[in-house]
């Protein structure tokens, strides 16, 4: 066999071209798949603990892998399924209320009381083309129909595909880690710091911040059913989701609700929300967050929302945990940087 060390430069050049060239057309097939990549990974990260008593108890590998695959999907799965039913249920019925003529007669009110904006609101209205409008929309959800059909049939084969790799993630983990440690140009004390680094920031993120948004959900929710809005579960419900986003994400709901409460005449329900919003929900995050999620990220709070933000505007949903890790790699490759030529004697 002939010694790598003795090719010559463009024989090197032409391997480390096609390599290259191979590793793109591989990122082109996965990329469809890239959303049910990175929930499999998060899952395994997240379920590792867990899978890890459950390796202690049953020592074959394909039933151990198979039973916490169940449990994920009876776990997370089946309850995702039948609260996406009750969130439908829910935006009926306050489609509904928000159609209900005392409502309308509320907030027709509030407007005739406000000559500027009634203006506004008359010419803004004047300036539509009703039939054109009518057929605009006709026209753009038939047209989208096929485009709803596929993206039911996209999330099923999404959430197949996801279940499939986590399996193998599962019960080939040593495996998969063994090979990860192999490709990384990193020494095994470099690897496991990264490896440590990235594992925190998927848990912190993941479960963290989805502890604090559930709590912040539940609080919201609690003040939505006592003030009487309809819908409560599915505004407490997406409440929760932009909760996920630090800082300013539950303000987008609950702001919108208390203004629909002074809108409809009910200005203490209205008050009562704002100071409840302000004080506990959007407050409750800066309490629990240095303990759930703080001690585990090495980022500072600015630099963890504009991941967020920016991995959200790039990757779509999963940016929510994508964003954080490819800061946290770059921060530990620039920290393994720097301790290395910290170490390297200076140049005479």
């Amino acid at each position: 066999m002939q010694d790598s060390r003795n090719e010559t430069p463009w024989r090197q050049l032409t391997l480390f071209l096609l390599t290259v060239g191979v590793l793109i057309l591989i990122a082109l097939i996965l990329r469809p798949f890239f959303s049910a990549i990175v929930g499999a990974i998060v899952l395994a990260v997240v379920t590792r603990r867990p899978y890890d008593w459950l390796t202690s108890r049953i020592k074959n590998r394909s039933a151990c892998a198979a039973i916490a695959l169940v449990a994920v999907v009876l776990a997370v799965i089946v309850p995702t399924f039948f609260l996406a039913q009750e969130l439908g249920k829910q935006a009926f019925t306050t489609i509904n209320a928000f159609r209900n003529g005392a409502h309308q007669e509320k907030i027709a009110g509030f407007i005739a009381n406000r000559p500027a904006l009634a203006a506004r609101i008359e010419d803004f209205t004047n300036s539509i083309d009703i039939n054109n409008a009518a057929r605009g929309t006709a026209a753009y959800l038939g047209g989208n129909l096929a485009g709803f059909l596929g993206n039911s049939v996209r999330i099923i084969t999404q959430l197949v595909v996801m279940l499939f790799l986590l399996f193998f993630l599962l019960r080939d983990r040593a495996l998969a880690l063994t090979s990860l440690r192999s490709l990384l140009p990193l020494c095994d004390d470099e690897t496991s710091e990264l490896l440590q680094r990235v594992g925190d920031t998927v848990l912190a993120t993941a479960l963290g911040r989805l502890t604090i948004a559930a709590v912040q959900g539940v609080l919201a929710g609690l003040a939505f059913w006592v003030l009487g809005v309809p819908g409560v579960v599915l505004w407490a419900f997406t409440l929760a989701v932009c909760a996920m986003v630090p800082a300013f994400g539950s303000f987008l709901v609950w702001g919108p609700v208390a203004i629909y409460l002074g809108l409809t005449g009910h200005w203490g329900k209205a008050a009562l929300l704002a100071i409840w919003g302000g004080l506990i929900v959007s407050t409750i995050d800066n309490i629990l967050y240095p303990v759930l999620v703080g001690s585990h990220l090495r980022a500072h709070t600015a630099t963890i929302l504009l991941s967020v933000l920016g991995g959200i505007a790039l990757f779509g949903p999963i940016g929510i945990v994508l964003g954080p890790v490819l800061f946290t790699i770059t921060t530990t490759l620039l920290d393994i940087w720097h301790t290395r030529t910290a170490h390297q004697p200076s140049p005479p």
